[in-house]
């Protein structure tokens, strides 16, 4: 069911000092801008890797969920895994059929991909909270043009 590996989340008190990290230390050669995501409760931004992305999550805004995980994790670190769906309705169905807890209302929101998402619990992941994507390409297929995390080079 799972498709290829889009992203992995890492939360980090601080975008900008993030970015001096995958650049300065690492060799990344773009990041995408800062983005405010005010219903999800973050900022973020994408490094961009020749085969996926690591997203940075900021919190945005007192009732950002990215809070109490930088509370365990002052520093910051892998926050979730994102993989690619061809259809998230029926990937959501069938995670629930196997026993496996979809947070929130279970319905799909819009990600920082401009497609829907859902996330699996933990606890039912092996300890890794799992982020499913829609595909890009196929949902901006039928839905028409998207936002992709690409951008500028920082």
């Amino acid at each position: 069911m799972i498709g290829k590996l889009n992203h992995v989340g890492v939360a980090t008190p601080s975008i900008e000092e993030s970015w001096k990290l995958y650049v300065d230390v690492l060799g990344a050669t773009s990041v995408t801008p800062k983005k405010a995501l005010p219903e999800q409760g973050v900022w973020v931004s994408f490094v961009e890797l020749p085969n996926a992305q690591i997203e940075l999550i900021e919190p945005y805004g007192e009732a950002s969920p990215i809070h109490g995980f930088l509370a365990k994790n002052p520093r910051g670190g892998q926050h979730h895994v994102c993989f690619e769906v061809p259809d998230i309705i029926a990937a959501r169905d069938d995670m629930r059929a196997k026993g496996a807890t979809v947070l929130g209302t279970g319905e799909p929101r819009i990600g920082a991909h401009g497609v829907p998402v859902i996330f699996l619990h933990p606890k039912d992941m092996g300890g890794v909270l799992i982020e499913l994507m829609a595909e890009p390409v196929a949902y901006a297929a039928v839905h028409g043009a998207i936002s992709h995390g690409a951008g500028a080079a920082h």
